[in-house]
């Protein structure tokens, strides 16, 4: 896999890979920037360049992402672009093949400038030493000096005795597919279809190809062919996933984290209970023991040490979720329930027998979130956190409307189209072969129109492609060294923060835990409301000491004002709560446990129940 001067999708390939029995070369198919990665000017990048760079170990996977980051972080001008002075710096581990006929010597030998190209070759050879840079043939026979190319690429690899090898880009796995490739190049372009084949130089298949055809189309060079197994057998990369890096939490020396955890706990407990019961004693020791085995007690510290720092300095935080059935969390300040008061169990959030990492929901007033992660980048080093991706995909009704303005088909008619395609519901999104399942218009239209049946084959082909990456709401990794030692780093050009191009699955599978620093606008109206009062009335309200058992808040949510409740202020709970008429706290727990797909059914007989 080497994506354009991304490695977006490298852990997910190496996991699928490995499931299916095949072997995972990572690699990047990089942009170089023709007069150094810092020089930034208009045109600069007319003819951007490419080399292909494959990781043979572990050690080039490690290049692979000081590489692909120096190229968002240091060279981005309009593509990420790096030089050959990172090359040199990051060359080891690594196989390089030339590029293709977008590569620095195709170009020169184009311009029938031998000289050049000769230079070229060499001074790659020598910054990939040990053979490790290859001649790309290309497959392109659409263009029609590409051959001429390829031969003169032979006659110099025979002359430099630089290896030579067959390629053929990949960019989708069907020759049928092509149509659906174009479409989404269009979507990336606001282009319509018919102005993207006019800006094409030449129709291309750039299907997945198999062994046979590539055996016939460079029969004439076997030496070419021979040495795609020869780069296959020397790209042996094992990557040991799934093993969890904490950040480098500072403690006393002679101490362990479990020392350190288990003082705290014990300590601020009995400060917050006033004493310690046998239960409680226990529990502890339950949980402790199971975080210490897992080797999650510096995870429990470091969680611990933010919100702290954010409740002393007057930001309204809470923590929601599983991480509220831990005593231990709720000891260090993590939560504020006592789990045990409500028999909410640990097991929830982390359990012996599963393998997952902890995942502490931490919710901070949305106007000061910001301030917390400063901390943490001060605290542990700016080089060391970092905001995780995400990516936007396309979904039914949206990649309906995408391929109609593709098409070139009139707003209207594909507004009509789209707006007969259901709406998902919560957790369930809807697809396309839902819709033509289940919307009796729908699938009429799809019937008897065959501009709609054309729209709906090509959305349903990308259906589920990746469409933009931006910022995850509230996930950020912490890492105890440079992040370019896990993942590789770009910009989000919206917001000018440095995110992972891992998202989520792919940044933990790599080796680093997600914490989530959500931004709950709820929390800033809280705290402004706190502050309201104290400004106003003289008096100072402790949120976490507000009265669970208040008749007049009750009175509120079953009359249905519930508008900037968290959780409760949707149309659908709305009615629900209206209903239930709640009277104590746990009304409101189980309705909002019961209020997600699967158990929502149940709410209508929850309700009859609880008026007997």
């Amino acid at each position: 896999l080497t994506d354009n001067g991304a490695m977006y999708g490298a852990i997910e390939f190496y996991q699928k890979a490995l499931d299916a029995g095949v072997k995972p070369i990572i690699g990047l198919d990089a942009y170089l920037a023709p007069e150094g990665r810092l020089l930034k000017r208009a045109h600069i990048d007319a003819k951007p360049t490419r080399l292909v760079l494959l990781a043979k170990s572990r050690e080039g996977y490690q290049n692979l992402l000081k590489l692909s980051s120096i190229g968002f972080l240091e060279g981005f001008y309009y593509k990420p672009r790096i030089d050959k002075e990172v090359l040199r710096i990051h060359s080891a581990g690594l196989i390089a093949l030339s590029g293709g006929h977008q590569g620095e010597i195709d170009e020169a030998l184009h311009n029938h400038d031998l000289e050049k190209a000769r230079a070229l070759a060499s001074e790659y050879r020598e910054i990939f030493e040990d053979g490790q840079f290859y001649l790309e043939l290309v497959d392109r026979p659409e263009i029609p000096e590409q051959e001429a190319v390829n031969s003169a690429l032979v006659t110099l690899g025979r002359e430099l005795s630089i290896p030579i090898v067959a390629t053929k880009n990949s960019l989708y796995l069907h020759p049928d597919d092509m149509e659906a490739w174009k479409v989404l190049n269009c979507i990336k372009g606001a282009k319509t279809l018919e102005q993207f084949e006019r800006t094409q130089a030449y129709e291309y298949d750039a299907s997945l190809a198999d062994g046979a055809y590539m055996e016939q189309r460079f029969s004439d060079v076997p030496e070419a062919l021979a040495n795609t197994r020869v780069i296959a057998d020397r790209c042996s990369l094992e990557l040991a996933l799934g093993k969890w890096n904490f950040a480098q939490f500072m403690i006393p020396s002679g101490k362990t984290f479990r020392d350190v955890l288990t003082e705290q706990a014990f300590r601020l407990l009995e400060e917050k209970e006033s004493s310690l019961s046998s239960v409680m004693i226990d529990r502890l020791n339950y949980e402790l023991e199971i975080i210490d085995d897992k080797g999650f007690c510096p995870y429990f510290l470091i969680v611990s040490d933010f919100i702290q720092w954010a409740r002393k300095n007057g930001i309204v935080t809470t923590t929601r979720g599983s991480a509220a059935g831990s005593l231990v969390g709720y000891a260090v300040g993590i939560s504020t329930i006592n789990p045990l008061n409500y028999q909410l169990p640990f097991e929830r959030f982390l359990n012996p027998e599963r393998p997952s990492a902890p995942d502490v929901d931490a919710d901070f007033a949305d106007n000061r979130r910001d301030e917390v992660l400063d901390y943490v980048r001060e605290k542990y080093g700016a080089q060391k956190v970092a905001q995780i991706c995400t990516f936007g995909t396309m979904l039914a009704r949206g990649s309906v409307r995408d391929v109609g303005r593709a098409l070139g088909f009139q707003y209207g008619f594909v507004d009509r189209v789209a707006k007969l395609v259901p709406m998902g519901s919560q957790g369930f999104p809807m697809t396309l072969a839902r819709a033509l399942d289940e919307a009796p218009d729908f699938k009429k239209l799809y019937d008897s129109d065959a501009h709609v049946r054309r729209m709906i084959l090509l959305a349903q082909r990308i259906e589920g492609c990746a469409r933009h990456v931006s910022v995850h709401a509230a996930g950020a990794v912490i890492a105890p060294t440079d992040l370019t030692d896990f993942t590789p780093l770009q910009i989000d050009t919206k917001e000018g923060k440095v995110i992972t191009q891992y998202e989520m699955k792919s940044v933990e599978a790599a080796g680093l835990v997600k914490i989530d620093f959500l931004g709950i606008r709820n929390l800033s109206i809280l705290g402004d409301a706190v502050e309201l009062v104290r400004a106003v009335k003289g008096i100072a309200v402790d949120l976490e000491k507000i009265p669970k058992d208040d008749a007049k808040t009750f009175e509120l949510l079953a009359k249905g004002q519930t508008m900037g409740t968290f959780q409760l202020n949707g149309d659908g709970i709305t009615k629900y709560l209206m209903e239930l008429k709640p009277e104590r706290v746990e009304d409101i727990m189980a309705m909002v446990a019961l209020y997600r797909p699967g158990p929502i059914e149940s709410i209508p007989e929850y309700i009859r129940r609880k008026h007997d």
